[in-house]
C-alpha cells in the first residue's frame, strides 16, 4: 500500500527550517485552523489538527493526533497514522488516508482521489462521491448512499455497500501474501443493501458471508454464493 510522501516528511519535521508563513507546522503541539483563513500546509507530529467550517488549506497530515475537518472545507489531503480522520459535511478534499486511526465523512462529501486505511474504519455518509478507489487491509467499510467510480479492495474486513449507493468499479477480496493476516474467527461479511448498485464484478479469493438485497444489483459473482434478503438490513449472523 502506497504511504504519502506526506508522512515521511513528518519523520524529518524536527530538522525541517521554518515553513513559509502562511503553514502552520508543529512537532507536539495542536493546531487550530480558524475559520476565514485561508492556510497551506498544516502538520504536527503528536497533536491534534481542528480545522473550522469553510477553510481552505493544503495538505493536512498528523501521525499520532486527531484530524478533525469542519463543513464546507476544501483541502488538498488529509493523512493520519494512528490518529481518526473526521469530516464533517460537504468537505472537498482529494486524498484521505489513515494506518490505524477510524476515517469518517460526513453528508455530501466530494473526495477526487482514494479513501484508504490499514486497521482503522471507514464510513462515508449520504451523498459522498469518491472518485477513485476504496481500501482497507482489515478495518471495516461503509457507505450510505455514496458513489464510488473506482474499487472496493479488502483483505478481512465486513464491507456495507448500503442504501442506495453505486460502486463503478468492482467489489474484491484479495488474497493477503502473509497468511497471518487472513486468520479471523468469523468470516468476512460483505452486504450489498436496498437499491444499491455495483457494476462490476464481486470477486473473493477467499470465503466471505454475502448478502445481496432484492432490490440490489451487481456484477458476476465469483468465489461466494449470495444469500437473498428483502428487510431494510441484512440478517445477523
Amino acid at each position: 500500500m502506497r504511504v504519502p510522501r506526506s508522512i515521511l516528511w513528518l519523520a524529518l519535521l524536527a530538522a525541517t527550517p521554518a515553513l513559509a508563513q502562511q503553514d502552520l507546522s508543529k512537532i507536539s503541539g495542536d493546531i487550530h485552523a480558524a475559520a476565514g483563513q485561508k492556510y497551506g500546509e498544516l502538520a504536527t507530529v503528536s497533536g491534534d489538527i481542528d480545522v473550522d467550517a469553510g477553510v481552505q488549506a493544503g495538505s493536512v497530515n498528523s501521525v499520532s493526533g486527531d484530524v478533525t475537518i469542519g463543513a464546507d472545507v476544501g483541502i488538498e489531503e488529509a493523512t493520519t497514522v494512528s490518529g481518526d480522520l473526521k469530516l464533517a459535511d460537504k468537505v472537498r478534499t482529494k486524498d484521505l488516508t489513515t494506518v490505524s486511526g477510524n476515517l469518517t465523512v460526513g453528508r455530501d462529501a466530494v473526495i477526487g482521489g482514494d479513501v484508504t486505511s490499514v486497521s482503522g474504519n471507514i464510513f462515508v455518509d449520504r451523498g459522498g462521491k469518491i472518485d477513485g478507489d476504496v481500501t482497507a487491509v482489515s478495518g471495516e467499510i461503509g457507505l450510505v448512499q455514496t458513489e464510488v467510480d473506482g474499487d472496493i479492495t479488502f483483505v478481512s474486513s465486513n464491507v456495507t455497500v448500503g442504501v442506495g449507493s453505486h460502486v463503478k468499479g468492482k467489489v474484491r477480496l484479495k488474497k493477503p501474501k502473509n497468511t497471518y493476516t487472513s486468520k479471523r474467527s468469523q468470516l468476512p461479511r460483505v452486504v450489498i443493501g436496498p437499491n444499491a448498485v455495483v457494476d462490476g464484478p464481486l470477486e473473493f479469493e477467499l470465503p466471505v458471508k454475502l448478502y445481496v438485497h432484492s432490490t440490489a444489483k451487481t456484477g458476476a459473482i465469483t468465489g461466494a454464493t449470495a444469500i437473498s434478503f428483502d428487510t431494510p438490513s441484512a440478517p445477523k449472523d
